[in-house]
């Protein structure tokens, strides 16, 4: 099958990652240029992993044998990024979240539409082996009918230790549109899709002080939720429930649990691609670690570009889709909604649950 060439925008911290495995890991995918506002940035992370062009954003999207793009500029701009690239008939791939704002968000998904073009999007680590290990035992029956979930991603902020970490507390930050996309397409990659949300969310801290450096002293002021807790109606009938949040110092919470009829599943780390996967099944008293049915364990962020490019070669359907990347956006703009008006959210849209990955 003959190698789909990419493209990469925004050489900032997570690009290291992408081009590393996007260059050694996936024999699908050929990595031939990258761009950023700092030409001087791309420069040294084309030097350093061995790619054969650095330019600027214009540059790279006249290129006509750059067929996806992947797209890991700041939030902010993710979509007007990717409509750039969509009007220059490339398909793209977003890191998350697809875009701040539904309303921006829609306009790429119709323009990608309207060319026929892919739209795909982080988070993929739900395509790793410890996720794709309990689908498995979910799809096999091995804890009966899914009823429930629970997920929960708690700490106290970024300020501490990154070394920039206001984005986090203003408009596209905060712990839900931060961490919220890891949990949630974790959750329908394992239930299928929501139509309905509730929510309650708060800001505990109107400002934060940086004691990380370089910044340390500097105070911050809190434009977001910070605490949110929402409540998830699945369509298959299944009752979810996620807490994210930076005011907490400490806790003992698990990440992800999966509750059914017959047994439940403690899911790892859904910002992670590997294990552990726990079970606990009816008549058992403790958990029992399962041995992971599927690869890719190890950090393979670039993997749900890999299947992209599998789908413009083969003309089947990807997993890390726009859709998915949608309603999950959908969603978490829904917990706020619902805890601003006061009423439940209905869900506009919906999406096909992302087929599980063929064991390895």
């Amino acid at each position: 099958m003959e190698k789909v060439k990419v493209g990469i925008i925004g050489c900032g911290n997570i690009s290291s990652i992408y081009l590393e495995n996007l260059s050694t890991k996936f024999d699908n995918i050929e990595v031939t240029a990258c761009s950023d506002m700092i030409l001087e940035r791309a420069q040294l992370q084309a030097e350093k992993y061995g790619i054969a062009k650095a330019c600027s954003v214009d540059e790279l999207l006249a290129d006509s044998e750059i067929e996806i793009v992947v797209n890991l500029t700041i939030p902010k701009a993710h979509a007007d990024v990717s409509l750039l690239a969509l009007e220059a008939g490339k398909h793209v791939y977003i890191e998350k979240p697809l875009s701040i704002r539904r309303e921006d968000a829609q306009k790429v998904l119709a323009s990608a539409k309207k060319k026929g073009l892919l739209v795909g999007g982080a988070p993929d680590t739900f395509l790793g082996g410890g996720i794709q290990t309990c689908r498995k035992l979910i799809d096999d029956g091995w804890i009966g009918k899914p009823i429930a979930a629970t997920a929960f991603m708690t700490c106290h902020g970024h300020e501490n230790w990154h070394p920039d970490p206001e984005f986090y507390y203003k408009e596209g930050g905060g712990p839900m549109l931060d961490m919220g996309p890891y949990y949630l397409t974790a959750l329908i990659a394992l239930m299928g899709p929501v139509k309905r949300v509730t929510g309650s969310v708060g800001k505990t801290f109107e400002e934060r002080l940086i004691t990380s450096e370089p910044k340390y002293g500097t105070k911050i002021k809190v434009d977001v939720p910070t605490h949110i807790v929402g409540v998830l109606d699945f369509e298959s009938g299944a009752i979810g429930s996620i807490i994210t949040s930076f005011d907490v110092w400490q806790s003992s919470l698990p990440r992800i649990e999966i509750y059914g009829t017959e047994g439940s599943i403690s899911v790892p780390d859904p910002n992670t691609f590997g294990g552990p996967v726990k079970i606990n099944r009816l008549g058992q008293n403790d958990w029992q670690e399962v041995p992971l049915s599927h690869g890719y364990t190890e950090n393979s962020r670039g993997l749900g570009v890999s299947d992209m490019a599998y789908a413009i070669r083969s003309g089947k359907q990807h997993r890390a889709h726009s859709e998915l990347t949608y309603h999950v956006l959908e969603i978490m703009h829904g917990f706020q909604d619902a805890s601003m008006e006061g009423k439940h959210y209905d869900l506009k849209s919906t999406c096909r649950q992302p087929s599980p990955l063929p064991l390895s």
